[in-house]
C-alpha cells in the first residue's frame, strides 16, 4: 500500500518540472495544501447527511404542508398475482400483443389490464411532497453556497482575472477561509452521491452520477497540487444557477406557474451564460492556454484539463436541454415538461408526471367509443344504407350502448346514488331507453 501511494504521488506527475513536495513544505507563516487535510470532509459529509434528513422531517414537510402542497390520492390495484408476477419480472409497460395475453391469462378486457399496470406504475413514482423535500435541500444548500462564494471570492484578483490563477504557481499560499470553502464544496458532493440511491431517480441520473464523480476528483485534485484558484472558479461557474433551478422547481410543485416560469427564464440565460461562455472560453482558455505559458505540460496538467473537458461535454448536453425547454416555453406559454431533472426513469415516462390515471381512462374510454362509431359508419355505408339513416342508426346505437339512464349520469358525477336508483326504488334501464327506435329502421 505504501509503495502504491509513493507511486501515485510521484512529483514528475503531480507537480511542473523544477518543483518537489519539499518545496511546498509548511512554515510558521505560510502554509500549503496537503491531501490528507481532505480527511475532515468525512465527519462533513455525515453531518450534511443527517441535516438532510432532519430537514426533511422538521422543516420541508411541515412547510410543504402549511403552503399547501396537493398530494393526489393514488388508486392501488386490485391483487393480481399473474400481472405482479409480469410486471417485476418482465417489463412495466407491456406491449400490446402482451396486453391481449394477460388479458385472456386473468380472464379480463384489454382496457382492464392496462388500468392495473397505470394504478401499479404509480405506486412507485416518488410522491410530491418528496419532490419538494429534495428540491428545497438542493436550493437552499446553492444559495448558502452562492452567497460563500461571492464572500470567499470577490476580493481574489484571478475572480476578474483568471491569469491570476498561474502567478506563483504552485507556491501559493494556502488561505483558510478558501480551505473551508474546499472542503465543504467537497463533502455536499460526497454527500450527493451517498443519498443519490435514496432520491428521486430522474432520466439524467448517470450523467448526473458521472458529473458529482467529476467534480468530486477536480476538487480533490485540484486541492492537492495547489490548482486552488482555478478550482474555485470551476465550483463557482457550476452552483450559481443551482438555486435558481431548484427554487423553479419548488414553486411548480406548489403549483405557482407564474413564479416558476420567471425563476427559469433567470436560471435558463444564467445557466447558459456560464456554460457555454464562461466555461469553456474563461476557464478552459485559462487551463489550456495561460498555464501552458507558465509551465511546460506534465502528467497533471493532461489530467486536470481532461476532466474539465469531460465536464464541459456535459454542459453542452444539459444547454441543449435547457434550449429544447426554452423553446417548449415559447410555443406552449408554459414549462411543458423539465427535460433534464425533473422528469422520472426512462421505464415511467410513458406515465406523465402530472396526467391522472382516471383521466388516461377517459381518453382510452374516448378513443375505443370513436373507433367504434366510425367501425358502424362504415359497416352502415357498405350495408347501402343512406347517410340520414345512418346517422340515425349511429345516435340510436350510441344512445343504447354509451348514454347512461336518466338521472343517473348527474347523481354519480356528484358522487351520489339517484333518488330512482335500486337503494331506492326503480331507475330507467337501458332497455327502456332504447325503446323508441328511431324512424325507418
Amino acid at each position: 500500500m505504501a509503495q502504491l501511494t509513493q507511486w501515485l504521488l510521484r512529483q514528475e506527475y503531480w507537480l511542473p518540472s523544477g518543483i518537489t513536495w519539499e518545496d511546498m513544505e509548511d512554515t510558521e507563516d505560510v502554509h500549503y495544501p496537503k491531501p490528507h487535510h481532505l480527511l475532515f470532509s468525512l465527519p462533513i459529509t455525515l453531518l450534511l447527511v443527517t441535516l438532510r434528513f432532519l430537514f426533511d422531517r422538521k422543516i420541508a414537510i411541515p412547510l410543504s404542508k402549511k403552503l399547501g402542497l396537493q398530494e393526489k390520492v393514488r388508486r392501488k390495484p386490485s391483487p393480481n398475482p399473474i400481472l405482479e408476477a409480469f410486471y417485476t419480472k418482465w417489463r412495466k409497460n407491456p406491449q400490446k400483443e402482451e396486453v391481449s395475453s394477460l388479458a385472456k391469462q386473468c380472464d379480463l378486457q384489454p382496457r382492464q389490464i392496462e388500468r392495473w399496470f397505470r394504478y401499479r406504475l404509480n405506486q412507485n413514482r416518488p410522491s410530491l411532497t418528496k419532490k419538494f423535500c429534495e428540491a428545497s435541500w438542493r436550493a437552499v444548500n446553492s444559495l448558502t453556497y452562492l452567497f460563500m462564494t461571492l464572500a470567499v471570492l470577490y476580493n481574489k484578483p484571478w475572480f476578474w482575472n483568471t491569469r491570476e490563477c498561474w502567478v506563483g504557481y504552485p507556491l501559493k499560499p494556502l488561505h483558510p477561509s478558501l480551505y473551508g470553502y474546499y472542503l465543504l464544496q467537497f463533502s455536499f458532493y460526497w454527500s450527493l452521491v451517498i443519498t443519490a440511491p435514496f432520491d428521486v431517480k430522474q432520466k439524467d441520473f448517470n450523467a448526473m452520477m458521472i458529473h458529482h464523480v467529476i467534480s468530486i476528483l477536480l476538487i480533490g485534485f485540484s486541492y492537492c497540487i495547489n490548482f486552488i484558484p482555478i478550482g474555485s472558479l470551476v465550483i463557482a461557474v457550476n452552483n450559481t444557477s443551482d438555486s435558481l433551478l431548484y427554487a423553479a422547481k419548488v414553486f411548480k410543485y406548489l403549483k405557482w406557474q407564474k413564479t416558476c416560469n420567471t425563476l427559469f427564464i433567470i436560471f435558463s440565460v444564467v445557466f447558459l451564460f456560464n456554460r457555454a461562455i464562461v466555461f469553456p472560453y474563461k476557464i478552459l482558455y485559462s487551463t489550456l492556454y495561460h498555464s501552458a505559458e507558465v509551465h511546460e505540460p506534465y502528467f497533471g496538467y493532461y489530467f486536470f484539463n481532461a476532466l474539465l473537458t469531460l465536464m464541459y461535454v456535459l454542459n453542452v448536453l444539459w444547454c441543449c436541454v435547457v434550449i429544447l425547454m426554452l423553446y417548449r416555453f415559447l410555443i406552449h406559454g408554459k414549462i411543458v415538461k423539465d427535460a433534464r431533472s425533473d422528469s422520472e426513469s426512462s421505464e415511467e415516462e410513458d406515465v406523465d408526471e402530472e396526467e391522472d390515471v382516471d383521466a388516461v381512462d377517459q381518453k382510452a374510454e374516448q378513443k375505443h367509443t370513436q373507433n367504434k362509431t366510425a367501425l358502424l359508419s362504415r359497416n352502415c355505408v357498405k350495408a347501402g344504407w343512406s347517410q340520414r339513416g345512418g346517422g340515425q342508426m349511429l345516435s340510436w346505437f350510441l344512445v343504447c350502448t354509451c348514454t347512461p339512464p336518466t338521472g343517473v349520469r348527474k347523481s354519480q358525477s356528484m358522487g351520489k346514488w339517484p333518488e330512482n336508483s335500486p337503494k331506492n326504488g326503480p331507475q330507467t334501464t337501458k332497455k327502456q331507453a332504447c325503446m323508441h327506435q328511431p324512424a325507418g329502421l
